[in-house]
């Protein structure tokens, strides 16, 4: 299963209590699921309203079951930020 980093900004890194942590995991869907168990409360409130680039490519709509991670990838948690 491929590992990678997860990069929290803005309010999800206060509520993640890290910038970044790792992951182990073959799809979005399953690294989110796994930051969901690790980080219960403001996080997944937090995780609804984000966007995420995988090494640095949005996901936008997609499935997050159908976005596939790779071995020393980045997922990047993106808040709404106000003003831009």
């Amino acid at each position: 299963m491929p590992a990678g980093t997860i990069r929290y900004w803005a309010a999800a890194k206060a509520a993640a209590g890290t910038a970044e942590e790792p992951y182990t995991a073959g799809t979005l869907a399953e690294a989110l699921d796994a930051v969901r168990e690790r980080h219960p409360g403001e996080l997944t409130r937090v995780l609804q309203r984000c966007s995420f680039l995988i090494d640095g490519a949005p996901v936008g709509t997609r499935s997050h079951e159908t976005v596939r991670l790779a071995e020393g990838g980045t997922v990047e948690v993106l808040p709404p930020f106000a003003g831009g």
